[in-house]
């Protein structure tokens, strides 16, 4: 459990020094950033769960979930294809396999990927699960609503 604590506390500082995310808190064992400019609130969240990483971006607001998807079926881009991108101009590597999307138990909309290939040591993995939230931030951003909360 220390590892998981000490991969998580260096991800939460590439999350603050990246500017991108509003609160950053790391608590009960996952990392939560605030999406720093959407119409309602939303959460990019990191955590490990059955032997591995899984990065995700959840909120209870159903039309910025909708605004998203509307956006993803308009465009035509899969989401994996967008993050795959993201992930790349960071200097990871795809591929990205098709984010989950639910209506989780608590009534919120999520989006999750499990980061693939987590082996090696705690600064390997900071490295990688903090390049998958950073690339999940900059796919998310230009969906939807999630950036321009001020715009009609």
């Amino acid at each position: 459990m220390s590892d998981v604590l000490s991969i998580l506390d260096r991800v939460a500082g590439v999350a603050r020094n990246s500017g991108c995310f509003g609160d950053v808190d790391l608590r009960d064992a996952a990392l939560r950033c605030a999406a720093k400019e959407a119409a309602a609130e939303a959460w990019y969240t990191v955590q490990h769960e059955a032997g591995g990483w899984c990065v995700s971006l959840s909120t209870a607001d159903r039309w910025l979930s909708e605004s998203i998807e509307t956006d993803l079926l308009h465009f035509g881009d899969p989401i994996e294809e967008l993050i795959e991108e993201e992930l790349v101009e960071l200097g990871g590597h795809g591929p990205v396999p098709p984010p989950r999307h639910f209506r989780a138990d608590d009534r919120s909309y999520v989006f999750v990927s499990r980061v693939p290939d987590t082996a090696g040591d705690a600064n390997h993995v900071a490295g990688l699960v903090g390049k998958w939230l950073l690339a999940y931030e900059a796919a998310f951003r230009n969906l939807g609503d999630m950036s321009g909360a001020d715009e009609e």
